[in-house]
């Protein structure tokens, strides 16, 4: 039976080395060891958590289509960290079916385990038996719960209301609607509603689901002819969680299949929780009626939290995690990246695989080289396309209306060419939410950036133009 395991995942590892570099296999799938496979999911070890994390992260993809491409089906991955198998199981790590690759010493690192932290009963057992397969078969994150939410002045309100929900005590707040910037916890708090409501209920309907996710089972429904299905499995939901409600902008099928399914919801007297990376009433192309049903119950933002939730945010990971970091290097990573839990969390989660890979210290130069991308990013202002609409109309001199307008007049236009090609290039912002910005197509927008371009090869002039509007645009 090891045999034939350690056959599939050769197999398996294989193909994900075609896709990933040969650093990236090394450090990252070659200490690992195929030990269970059944029809539904495959039970990997691995010498700590950090690794089934990481991978999770970052590589999950590429891990499922070398999946499905030996297996002709997709399973689900799950980790085994070394620790938590039999004494003397670590021995066997550098003899896993993929450790030839890795350098003995390398393994032998990774291997290492530290004792678990004194503060890891903070963290409250996932539940067993009904409940689990309830929030399983709800798709709900396991770690994304109450218990591992840090709560600070930032997020209080939004955790209250959402506690509320799950609990049940939530008339007048439906539906439940949480905005705040990407990576702050919104999907944390979504997932931990669906939890504790499995708890109080583990017979519960408890339906999640991101936006894009909706509109592409909308689509497939259309092409196969189940449409009948596809409603029944959101309808019928006594808790429906909807994530990223915004991507619903702009797509008017899709927005009128979910106002129906909202009105069904909420018609039952069921509960329904949406997130946004934006209040309801700022999200363009998001029809009036959608956003009036929005605001129809309970509104809670998300705000950058301080360093002291920052702090409090990183020492519960560490428990989760068990790992360990210099309080210094705490204290660094709370005071430096404060825009992101989830950036947070990913440059603790840097730090700490490299030290448990490569047993070297942490340094001030280390810690600098190894966070240089995720710092260089906090120091970035984000800028909006309509700052950019701004600063480019008083530049120009023309009215930020003419932004928009349907002019031709040869000198508005070149202005506006100017601020769609800098939208394009300051901007994280798609094609398609470019144009709708500037009321036109994403292939005017293709248009605008590449005239921009030609004349930046062309004329020193336009170049200084353009250096002295994004020097500006930089530092306001």
């Amino acid at each position: 039976m090891a045999d034939h395991l350690n056959t599939i995942w050769k197999e398996i590892c294989s193909k994900v080395k075609e896709q990933v570099s040969a650093d990236t296999f090394r450090r990252w799938f070659s200490s690992t060891q195929l030990i269970e496979a059944d029809e539904s999911r495959l039970l990997v070890r691995v010498p700590n958590h950090i690794y089934g994390l990481w991978i999770d992260s970052n590589y999950i993809a590429i891990l499922n289509h070398a999946v499905i491409g030996t297996l002709g089906e997709v399973r689900k991955v799950e980790w085994q960290p070394v620790h938590s198998m039999k004494k003397g199981a670590d021995k066997e790590v550098a003899s896993e079916p993929c450790a030839g690759i890795a350098d003995e010493a390398e393994v032998k690192v990774a291997a290492r385990q530290k004792k678990p932290s004194p503060h890891s009963k903070m963290v409250t057992p996932l539940p067993v038996g009904s409940v689990e397969k309830s929030i399983k078969r709800a798709g709900l994150n396991r770690n994304h719960r109450f218990d591992t939410f840090v709560v600070g002045s930032n997020n209080e309100y939004a955790n209250a209301a959402a506690r509320a929900v799950s609990n049940g005590r939530a008339e007048g707040y439906n539906p439940l609607f949480i905005w705040g910037c990407p990576g702050l916890g919104k999907t944390h708090l979504l997932h931990a509603i669906g939890h504790q409501y499995l708890l109080e209920n583990a017979k519960a309907k408890v339906v999640y689901m991101t936006c894009e996710q909706f509109t592409n089972e909308f689509i497939e429904s259309l092409q196969n002819n189940t449409l009948s299905k596809f409603r029944n499995k959101y309808r019928r939901a006594d808790l429906l969680l909807v994530d990223d409600i915004h991507f619903l902008a702009g797509k008017e099928k899709s927005q009128e299949e979910f106002f129906h399914t909202f009105n069904m919801i909420c018609d039952g007297q069921r509960q329904i929780v949406l997130t946004s990376d934006r209040p309801a009433n700022e999200i363009s192309a998001l029809e009036e009626r959608i956003v009036s049903r929005c605001e129809w119950g309970l509104t809670a933002g998300l705000q950058l939290p301080d360093v002291e939730t920052r702090l409090a945010i990183l020492r519960k990971k560490m428990a989760m995690w068990e790992v360990t970091l210099e309080d210094r290097i705490v204290e660094f990573l709370a005071d430096r990246i404060r825009k992101s839990i989830r950036r947070l969390e990913g440059a603790m989660m840097r730090l700490a695989s490299y030290s448990s890979l490569s047993g070297k210290a942490l340094t001030d130069e280390v810690i600098e080289g190894l966070l240089k991308d995720i710092l260089r990013e906090e120091g970035r202002r984000r800028i909006t396309i309509t700052a950019i609409q701004k600063e480019v109309a008083l530049h120009f001199d023309v009215r930020i209306a003419d932004m928009t307008a349907r002019g031709r007049k040869a000198d508005i236009a070149f202005a506006r060419q100017v601020a769609m090609y800098l939208s394009r290039t300051m901007t994280d912002h798609s094609l398609v939410e470019i144009g709708r910005a500037f009321g036109r197509d994403h292939g005017t927008i293709i248009h605008a950036v590449r005239k921009v371009e030609r004349r930046l090869e062309e004329s020193k002039e336009v170049r200084q133009k353009i250096s002295i509007l994004g020097g500006r645009l930089s530092s306001v």
